[in-house]
């Protein structure tokens, strides 16, 4: 069963994989994705939003979907929520696995389908102190679709 959560606190990368791992000897190949924070044309912050349990139980689905496509020892996924300053962690994606090559796609299927999937809102905040909220984008609803069931 995955662990997810949605936070505002930073997250430890290093802790969180131990954690994913601990104990287990059936590991052969951890994947990963770590998104960060750009400073884009002058981005000063990005402001997440969601609805607390809603969101949690949209990623937890999307996580469950993982599982049963790939064989998985273990995922963990952690999304972050609040005002995030350029250079912090936004989400940690982690799976394991018996062999790095389900690890590798399960972690790829995770990213694409939380950017398109999962219940966020974003604002971007500008040095100049203008705002504005950040669209959908067709390149990701594309990425999204590479995994669709034929």
């Amino acid at each position: 069963m995955a662990r997810v959560l949605v936070q505002d606190a930073p997250f430890d990368i290093a802790a969180e994989t131990a954690a994913l791992t601990a104990g287990r000897t059936d590991v052969g190949g951890v994947g990963s994705f770590l998104g960060v924070c750009r400073a884009d044309d002058g981005l000063a912050a990005l402001v997440l939003e969601h609805y607390p349990g809603m969101t949690e139980r949209a990623i937890a689905r999307i996580a469950e979907e993982a599982e049963a496509r790939w064989p998985l020892t273990g995922c963990t996924v952690i999304h972050r929520v609040g005002r995030i300053l350029p250079g912090e962690g936004i989400v940690l994606v982690l799976t394991a696995s018996a062999h790095r090559a389900a690890a590798l796609e399960a972690c790829a299927f995770l990213i694409d389908w939380l950017k398109t999937r999962a219940p966020f809102w974003k604002r971007e905040e500008f040095a100049a102190g203008s705002h504005r909220w950040v669209e959908a984008r067709a390149e990701d609803d594309a990425a999204a679709a590479r995994w669709a069931k034929a």
